[in-house]
């Protein structure tokens, strides 16, 4: 028998649980889960006969070496800041260690020691960043393959609300951290396009954005992620000229979203006063200047040039910043008011789905010849526990911990899934279970 700890049990862990459990008694897994909330623990494991729970908290250093000593590998599903403790732990114990997030220094820095204690820590093996590193990779070596010569490429990635769900001016609800989302994008974002390196400030971000359009689905909009350059050595492409990876909300998104950045709530940097007396109008006041003989609206449209029947205007007003009602959190930072309002209006209703779209551009050239290959990808959640995000994040670290398990995938050290020992079980079996890219290729004339 074989021993899988997982440490945290949120929502986006569900559907990595559920398939460890599917595949626990062929495969001779046990799996022991771990939270600090221990209810959800319990919740998660489900009585199946192949797991346990336990109270789990990271910051008490003897049961965290304690538990990753009795396991074989390691699952991080905790917040991105416990990494490297937990990945010290198992490069110490000689554990393997996977996780959905994304690399950092402190953990890459292990990987001389985890490759000579026989042990594997893979990082970001989820969606994005996962599935996106998996299918580029793949779609990039099948050009190499062929003698062509990759000259462009650009990666956007959605968690969104499916179309039957759709039923907001945003046309966007939460469909993973809402802490996550408010404040996306902050830092400056970089990226090369036709030789030249690009570097947008937050404060411009979102009014940089990119019109795209998805095969079925209409009109995106996909703003830079904050650094694009350093995938040019992850992905062997240092001399590529344009690489933009970035995320992906609908038409009308970003232009609404710039009006909150610009004010300033998306700041989490300070705490503010008085909010126990605020209303929401009153939060989006402070913001603005100071004029008793004008409403909060005409100041808001004075100060940011925007009219009052603008479709940018009805998303603010739907969104409820001008209502005399009180702020939902009566101490915060700005960011954390504007989380608080927004998940009042964005949740997810029980029955709603969520959607995840991910489109790669392609460009290269073969023979005298100039291509375009657009590869996309859209999955559909089941309902709230099987969303299409807690699939797409947490199947690819299943399939990746049964390959490592039986002995399929041998790399040692850091690793990030770029290699095919790694991506190609993945990708073959995430078909199987109906997530797969749909490619288009034309000739690009001049």
């Amino acid at each position: 028998m074989q021993n899988i700890l997982l440490l945290g049990a949120g929502r986006s862990a569900t559907s990595l649980i559920n398939y460890l459990k599917r595949n626990a008694e062929r495969e001779e897994w046990h799996i022991k889960i771990g939270d600090f909330d221990i209810k959800l623990a319990e919740e998660k494991a489900g009585g199946h006969p192949n797991t346990s729970f336990i109270q789990f908290d990271i910051l008490n250093e003897i049961q965290t070496k304690d538990e990753i000593a009795k396991a074989d590998l390691v699952i991080s599903m905790l917040p991105a800041r416990f990494h490297p403790k937990v990945a010290t732990a198992c490069v110490d114990l000689g554990k393997h260690m996977v996780t959905a997030s994304y690399n950092s220094p402190e953990v890459n820095d292990l990987s001389d020691i985890a490759k000579s204690k026989n042990t594997l820590i893979l990082m970001e093996c989820g969606l994005d960043p996962g599935i996106d590193h998996m299918t580029a990779m793949e779609a990039m070596n099948n050009i190499r393959k062929k003698g062509g010569k990759l000259t462009s490429f650009k990666s956007y990635t959605g968690g969104l609300v499916s179309p039957e769900s759709d039923n907001n001016p945003w046309h966007y609800k939460f469909t993973w951290n809402p802490r996550n989302v408010v404040l996306a994008g902050q830092g400056t974002a970089r990226f090369i396009r036709n030789g030249r390196y690009k570097y947008i400030p937050y404060h411009k971000l979102f009014s940089r954005y990119e019109n795209i359009e998805v095969a079925s689905l209409g009109d995106f909009e996909g703003y830079p992620n904050r650094d694009s350059l350093a995938y040019r050595k992850v992905y062997g492409i240092e001399d590529i000229p344009t690489l933009i990876r970035g995320t992906f909300r609908k038409a009308g998104f970003c232009d609404a979203w710039d009006v909150f950045v610009q004010l300033g709530v998306t700041d989490d940097t300070y705490q503010m006063e008085g909010l126990e007396e605020m209303s929401k109008r009153d939060f989006i006041n402070a913001f603005l200047k100071y004029d008793k003989s004008t409403s909060v609206e005409d100041k808001l449209c004075e100060s940011l040039n925007i009219k009052k029947d603008s479709d940018v205007f009805k998303r603010l007003e739907w969104m409820g910043i001008f209502e005399d009602k009180k702020v939902p959190i009566s101490e915060g930072s700005p960011a954390q008011v504007m989380q608080a309002i927004m998940e009042e209006k964005m949740s997810l209703d029980p029955d709603d789905k969520d959607m995840i779209v991910m489109q790669h551009q392609f460009e290269y050239e073969l023979e005298g010849k100039k291509y375009q290959l657009d590869s996309s990808i859209v999955s559909i959640g089941d309902d709230q526990k099987e969303t299409a995000m807690s699939k797409t994040v947490g199947w690819p670290l299943g399939i990746a911990i049964k390959n490592i398990l039986n002995g399929k995938i041998n790399l040692r050290g850091v690793q990030v899934p770029i290699k095919e020992e790694i991506y190609a079980p993945i990708l073959e079996e995430l078909q199987g279970m109906g997530v797969s890219f749909n490619e288009t290729e034309r000739e690009l004339k001049d």
